[in-house]
């Protein structure tokens, strides 16, 4: 199968949804499909083979954050020659809403149109100024994927229609593989957190207070933390006897992240809020990692009703420096959970994930009658 992806977000800079759409390309092409992603990106930026360039992305305010995205006539015209050149059997679009290049395929598609949404934002200042647009884009979508219970609800209560829940998949292998960092995770206990912690609904502030409180009592524990944010902000609070037991990996790769969390005995999530997923916890999970969230209703989803993790009140830092405690001080347990994580994770897998979303493809497809492409826009298949 010619399977066409689009990503709405810049590869010049990292993020979830970029990421999703690489580890999905590539189960794809293992599986032995041909693919070919479209993003913005300067076109002399170092990108996997099977991306193309869809040109220089613009910073865009969108949905509470900035988006680096790529809009406009120039944008249309290469998004049409890619089409073209392509010849698809189907278009994945992620993110469709969004206004970037991934709003201009499906306008600019013909035939199966399968899209993702990422996220349950389905208003913005710019899709209210385009509110025709936005019906022209809902209305040639042939089948939608939600990855959580919250965005699917979103779909069908907002924009009509059902979709298909399959949740963000994860690279099991790589994770499980990844050797951790040097002299970590040590004797005396590790926890760990990834994310931005200045961000308040991450929570990073109730593991903060729960470190501190066992910290005293446990001279060898030791938080491995690694995300955006000033070192300085992180260690606020952190008394200067404890400062030498955290340590602050700022901004990681991919690959770097994968040795983080190998790293620890605990990973933690205080997240307090506004998570439909919990991406990192199926990362933590293929990891090997035991597992400490707030109790969300994303996160009991992905921990099995707290049998792959162990869950705490939301909110509640003295429930947390309570089960932080127990668990540091029982490796069974610790291990128990680590290996219902591992039978768990199966389910997020890539290749697993991938065989639900040809599924999608397939009656896509079945529902149309045609290629992603227009003959007048044909030409050669080479480049963008």
């Amino acid at each position: 199968m010619r399977i066409g992806i689009v990503s709405p977000y810049s590869f010049d800079v990292p993020g979830g949804v970029q990421n999703h759409i690489v580890d999905l390309a590539e189960a794809l092409i293992g599986l032995g499909h041909e693919v070919s992603v479209l993003a913005p990106a300067d076109e002399d930026a170092d990108l996997p083979p099977y991306v193309v360039a869809a040109g220089r992305a613009l910073p865009l305010p969108y949905n509470g954050s900035v988006a680096r995205v790529s809009f406009g006539p120039l944008s249309t015209a290469r998004v049409r020659r890619w089409l073209a050149r392509g010849r698809f059997d189907v278009l994945h679009v992620h993110e469709p809403l969004t206004p970037s290049i991934a709003l201009l395929a499906v306008l600019s598609a013909r035939g199966p149109v399968v899209a993702t949404f990422h996220t349950a934002m389905i208003r913005s200042r710019a899709l209210s100024a385009a509110q025709g647009m936005l019906q022209l884009v809902v209305e040639k979508i042939t089948a939608r994927i939600a990855v959580s219970e919250l965005a699917r609800k979103v779909q069908v209560e907002h924009l009509g229609g059902g979709a298909v829940e399959i949740p963000n998949g994860v690279a099991v292998a790589k994770f499980a593989a990844a050797e951790p960092l040097p002299g970590w995770p040590g004797d005396g206990g590790a926890l760990g957190f990834l994310g931005r912690f200045t961000e308040p609904r991450k929570g990073f502030d109730l593991l903060r207070t729960a470190f501190v409180t066992l910290a005293r009592e446990r001279p060898g524990l030791r938080l491995l933390v690694a995300g955006p944010g000033d070192r300085d902000e992180l260690f606020d609070g952190i008394p200067a006897e404890l400062h030498g037991r955290v340590e602050f990996l700022g901004l990681v790769s991919e690959a770097d992240k994968a040795r983080m969390l190998r790293s620890v005995d605990l990973y933690v999530a205080p997240n307090t809020g506004g998570e439909s997923f919990g991406m990192i916890l199926t990362e933590a999970m293929a990891a090997g990692a035991a597992i400490v969230a707030s109790d969300l209703d994303a996160f009991r989803r992905v921990l099995d009703g707290g049998r792959a993790g162990a869950l705490f009140p939301t909110g509640d830092v003295a429930a947390l420096t309570t089960l932080l405690g127990e668990l540091l001080d029982d490796p069974g347990r610790r291990a128990a959970l680590a290996a219902a994580a591992g039978t768990a994770v199966e389910a997020y897998d890539w290749p697993s994930v991938a065989d639900r979303i040809l599924e999608v493809y397939a009656a896509a497809i079945e529902a149309t009658d045609g290629r992603v492409f227009d003959e007048e826009w044909a030409g050669p298949r080479s480049g963008a």
